[in-house]
């Protein structure tokens, strides 16, 4: 039976960016929005409760770095072997991501279990945080593999184009979690009141009921791909194929969680507060980069598929268009920062110490927004060119080696208030990294395909 040409070869390129990245960005959204609810919950039961949810925070991060740097090397190997017609091997890509993300979440399980109090007891010596903090964590990580699954399903029907399916599977998970949220916390309908762990309880029943819609449709409205991970054989020659592409992607957003590791041992030593504030902006810029990232998950098949069938001019132009809608996207982020800093902070239950400590810090951390934003869509599509390499060392270079050290330095010479600028600086630099790398992509992978 002849297949139809994927549209990622054929639709113009900006009306595929936009009609692929809008339904993305939506649902994007919603996961931002049930991020700042579910803290918004949480921070009615006290600044120790959120703070504990804020200390668990990178061990979170450090599962969707492991979800979402699977799922890129899927993605981007899939999307090739979609443009290169070898369906066959398509459909093993598919089914082995499947598998790892389910190998992944066994890992995940055994950890959470064997160390969550461990971690706790690294930042704090408040009992009752701790063990909030501690109980959070082993919920999550035990159910772990749905969200690893989720997401690679989401990366599978993503490569067709179907952009609309990823974001009934986002939403449908986000929404479910929205509405569990208080009524597990302060045991609404008869329930009993669960407090921290009624909100890990809620984010994981939300990520099983994404995680099964998303084998639902892949079965029903996938027709490029098949999924058959009953009777599917693992070999070692794809896994390596995927994870070139995904552990560089792995360790890029690894890194984030250890930069936050530390920045949190930074400001605790100053104020709690600060690690309040710390916590909170980054449930909020989530609402910001969220978008961001639906535009380079949007942008990864669409490089990835079009350098398998070598046409250079609409990786350019995928290029271009995904990096002014990111700026635009940042702006507008960093406008809202600036001008409603207080009615921000004041969705999570502040007092006027903590507004008065938020306020100056968001303006200071937002003013990068720009600049990260090209070296977000730079950076995804090196991993969608086989460049992972160049997205690593970027991570490395602004969140370690120049953040942690500007900020301690901040923090022991100048104090708090002057420790929010790290962040920016590093953006910035890394910028002109992400300028300096494209270019030699460009001419090593991209130039030499034929017009």
């Amino acid at each position: 039976m002849s297949r139809k040409e994927n549209i990622m070869g054929t639709k113009p390129v900006g009306n595929l960016l936009v009609g692929m990245a809008f339904p993305i960005m939506c649902s994007m959204i919603v996961q931002a929005l049930y991020n700042i609810i579910d803290s918004a919950f949480v921070s009615q039961l006290g600044q120790d409760a959120l703070n504990a949810v804020n200390l668990v925070f990178p061990i979170q991060n450090l599962m969707i770095a492991v979800a979402v740097g699977t799922a890129v090397g899927v993605n981007a190997v899939l999307s090739r072997k979609l443009g290169q017609k070898d369906y066959d091997s398509a459909n093993e890509v598919a089914n082995l991501g499947v598998f790892l993300a389910l190998m992944s979440g066994v890992v995940f399980a055994i950890f959470g279990w064997l160390f969550s109090d461990k971690f706790m007891a690294m930042f704090t010596d408040n009992a009752q945080m701790a063990r909030n903090g501690a109980v959070y964590m082993r919920v999550c990580t035990t159910f772990s593999f749905a969200i690893f699954t989720e997401i690679v399903l989401e990366r599978v029907i993503q490569v067709t184009g179907k952009t609309v399916y990823q974001m009934i599977i986002q939403m449908t998970g986000a929404v479910v979690n929205i509405v569990l949220d208080p009524i597990l916390i302060f045991g609404y309908f008869g329930l009993p009141k669960m407090g921290v762990k009624g909100a890990a309880v809620a984010t994981v029943i939300g990520q099983i009921t994404a995680m099964i819609l998303g084998f639902i449709i892949n079965a029903w409205k996938n027709h490029e791909v098949k999924l058959s991970t009953l009777i599917f054989k693992p070999r070692l020659k794809p896994i390596i194929e995927i994870y070139k592409i995904g552990f560089p992607a792995i360790l890029m957003q690894s890194i984030g969680s250890v930069m936050i590791l530390f920045m949190n041992k930074i400001l605790i030593s100053l104020s709690d507060g600060a690690v309040w504030v710390f916590g909170i902006f980054f449930k909020l810029q989530s609402f910001v980069f969220m978008p961001v990232f639906g535009i380079t998950n949007a942008l990864v098949p669409i490089v990835g598929y079009n350098y398998g069938a070598e046409n250079k001019e609409r990786i350019i132009k995928a290029i271009k268009i995904g990096t002014l809608l990111a700026v635009s996207v940042m702006g507008f982020g960093t406008l809202l920062f600036w001008s409603v800093p207080r009615f921000l902070l004041g969705m999570f239950s502040p007092t006027e110490d903590l507004i008065a400590l938020g306020v100056p810090a968001l303006r200071i951390l937002s003013v990068c927004y720009v600049f990260a934003g090209i070296s977000i869509v730079l950076s995804s599509a090196f991993q969608a060119l086989g460049e992972g390499m160049f997205s690593l060392i970027m991570s490395i270079v602004r969140q370690l080696l120049i953040v942690l050290p500007v900020a301690y330095v901040l923090a022991v010479t100048l104090g708090l208030p002057a420790v929010w600028y790290a962040l920016p600086v590093s953006e910035i630099l890394c910028t002109f990294l992400a300028i300096f790398f494209y270019k030699r992509v460009y001419h090593k992978k991209i130039n030499i395909l034929s017009d």
